[in-house]
C-alpha cells in the first residue's frame, strides 16, 4: 500500500518567533504548493503563531512540540489543544525521548496526551525508541513494544488514521550517528507487525512510521527506500532551509 511520506521538522528550543517566521517562509517559498509529501514544521510555543501566519496558503502544515491533556486551568507553563488549534496546528509531537528523559514522562502520561490530542482533532506524532544501553543489551524490540502499546492504550481503530509513529533511536539523536537503513527497517517492520497484531493489517498498512535518528540529506535516500520507513522526524537538519528541503525532495523522489 502506498503511504504518503511525512517530513516533519522538530525545531526543539531553537528559533525566536522572527527567526522561525523567516525559516518557515524560506521553506514555503522553496517547496511552493507541492503537496505530494506532508511537510510539517514544529516550532516552540512562542513561535507558533508567527510561523502559522508565514505558512498560510502553502502546502506546509504546523505542529507543536507538546500539549497538556486538559482543556484549560491552573497548569502553569502548559498549552492546551484548544490553544494549538487556535493557531491552526494540525500535529503535535508526543513522547519525545527528551520529554521522557528530562521531564519524566511515562508511557501512561504520553498515552493520556495521545488520546486527548485525538479527541481534539490534532494528529499525534508518537515517539518511541531505545537508549544505547538498551540497544547493547538487545532490548530494542521489547522497549519499542512497551512504549508503542503503552502509548496507544485504549486508542480505537478508527482513530489510527490520524496517528503517526516516530521511531527515534535515542543513541542516534544529535550524535551524528544513524542506524543503518537495515537496522532502522528491522525496527520499523516490528512496529508495523505490532500494529497489525493490535489493529489488523488494513489499518497497520495505513499508519505512517517515521525515522527520527539523525536523518540528513546524505542518508535520506537510503533510509526512505526501506519498505516501512515513511518519512522522517528531523531535528538538526530542520533548522536549515536547504537541508530540510533536500530531505523533502528525497521523500518526493521516493514517492
Amino acid at each position: 500500500m502506498s503511504r504518503k511520506y511525512v517530513i516533519a521538522g522538530n525545531w526543539k528550543m531553537n528559533k525566536t518567533p522572527e527567526e522561525g517566521r523567516e525559516l518557515a517562509s524560506e521553506i514555503a517559498s522553496i517547496i511552493s504548493k507541492d503537496a505530494s509529501v506532508d511537510v510539517v514544521v514544529c516550532p516552540s510555543f512562542v513561535a507558533l503563531d508567527r510561523v502559522s501566519q508565514a505558512i498560510e496558503g502553502s502546502a506546509m502544515k504546523l505542529g507543536a512540540q507538546n500539549l497538556y491533556p486538559k482543556t484549560n486551568g491552573a497548569y502553569t507553563g502548559e498549552a492546551s489543544p484548544e490553544m494549538l488549534r487556535a493557531v491552526f496546528a494540525k500535529y503535535v509531537i508526543l513522547g519525545h525521548s527528551e520529554r521522557r528523559e528530562y521531564f519524566g514522562e511515562s508511557d501512561a502520561f504520553v498515552n493520556e496526551k495521545v488520546k486527548f490530542a485525538l479527541e481534539n482533532l490534532i494528529s499525534p506524532i508518537l515517539c518511541i525508541g531505545e537508549t544505547l544501553e538498551q540497544r547493547e543489551a538487545n532490548e530494542t524490540l521489547e522497549v519499542v513494544k512497551t512504549q508503542l502499546l503503552g502509548g496507544l492504550e485504549d486508542v480505537e481503530s478508527q482513530s489510527m488514521g490520524n496517528v503517526v509513529i516516530a521511531y527515534e533511536p535515542v543513541w542516534a539523536i544529535g550524535a551524528g550517528k544513524t542506524a543503518t537503513p537495515e537496522m532502522a527497517q528491522e525496527v520499523h517492520a516490528s512496529i508495523r507487525a505490532l500494529l497489525t497484531e493490535k489493529y489488523g493489517e488494513a489499518i497497520a498498512e495505513k499508519v505512517r512510521i517515521l525515522y527520527g535518528g539523525s536523518m540528513k540529506p546524505a542518508n535520506a535516500d537510503s533510509l526512505l527506500s526501506q519498505t516501512d520507513i515513511d518519512g522522517g522526524l528531523i531535528g538538526g537538519a530542520s533548522l536549515d532551509s536547504k537541508s530540510f528541503c533536500d530531505l523533502i525532495q528525497s521523500a518526493r523522489a521516493a514517492s
